[in-house]
């Protein structure tokens, strides 16, 4: 065993550990920067996995269920490794977050995974520990932070935490299929220069629209970050959702820029709020035939 010792399950903090994560509805925004560097932008919705983790000291090897979760084994023979831990253990991963979609669900199982694990060794697992476990098993988003979060991806990486928005409601339809999230951030992506530049500048401006609340902009910022995305990779209802938008008098359009998701975003304190919501979900099932509603999450930063 490479010099581990079998340490007794007696001296970790308990036998099971429970935790959870978010998802987040794809990006209010994505790009790279002057210099090359990839970001996102989170937003953070109510959609959660909850993972279960079981110390089994006379078990050999680490199990996941469901078995394609082995990323999840990954993470956890690390954490255990670093803890001084030779023996079994059983993930039990319950996602309420559709796979393949852009929603994080793999990060926020893995997000999770670290959390229930750590609870049951007893050793806090802050946002930066996650990072650099995460950061050797794929490039993730930055949902182990409780905020909107600028996040480098490829690197794992926190650029930046821009804070807490005031309650937001996507009304969203799915193209179909599915995307290897992970696959997708190899490919090079052909921003121009002038693309870089107008990505940082548009940062800048998310950054001041989060932290005055502004939503008009934030939606405006989403929408355009949506637009640009198109040559990347194309979301055939965009313009549609787009028009439907300005027609509605609704906030934007929010897209995972990785992913089969698209939605219109509405303010929750918008006076005409269930009237907007009601058109955004007829004009979601003309679309694609399907509409889900997602709210956000919101946070004390």
């Amino acid at each position: 065993m490479n010099g581990t010792v079998r340490a007794p399950f007696a001296r970790f903090n308990r036998l099971v550990g429970v935790s959870s994560c978010f998802g987040t509805f794809g990006e209010l925004l994505q790009g790279a920067d002057p210099d090359g560097t990839d970001f996102l932008v989170t937003m953070p919705i109510a959609c959660w996995t909850t993972v279960r983790f079981t110390l089994e000291p006379d078990v050999p090897g680490i199990r996941v269920y469901p078995a394609h979760k082995y990323k999840a084994v990954r993470l956890a023979r690390a954490m255990l490794s670093e803890a001084g831990y030779a023996g079994g253990g059983r993930i039990v991963v319950h996602s309420g977050i559709p796979e393949g979609k852009g929603l994080a669900s793999s990060t926020a199982d893995l997000v999770a995974t670290a959390r229930a694990i750590a609870n049951t060794l007893g050793t806090p697992v802050g946002p930066r520990a996650v990072e650099r476990l995460l950061r050797g098993i794929e490039p993730s988003d930055g949902v182990m932070y409780d905020a909107v979060t600028a996040f480098d991806h490829r690197r794992v990486a926190l650029r930046g935490v821009l804070g807490s928005l005031p309650a937001l409601t996507i009304v969203a339809l799915d193209e179909g299929g599915a995307v290897d999230t992970v696959r997708f951030n190899q490919l090079a992506k052909p921003y121009t220069a002038s693309q870089r530049r107008e990505y940082a500048g548009l940062l800048d401006a998310l950054a001041a629209a989060v932290a005055e609340h502004d939503l008009r902009t934030v939606g405006r910022i989403a929408t355009r970050s949506a637009e640009l995305n198109q040559h990347l990779h194309t979301k055939r209802t965009f313009t549609r959702l787009r028009a439907a938008a300005e027609e509605l008098d609704l906030l934007g359009v929010l897209t995972a820029h990785s992913g089969t998701v698209a939605g219109l975003l509405i303010a929750d304190s918008d006076p005409d709020y269930r009237s907007k919501r009601d058109a955004a979900e007829r004009a979601c099932l003309v679309l694609a035939g399907n509409a889900t509603v997602y709210h956000s999450l919101g946070f004390q930063c």
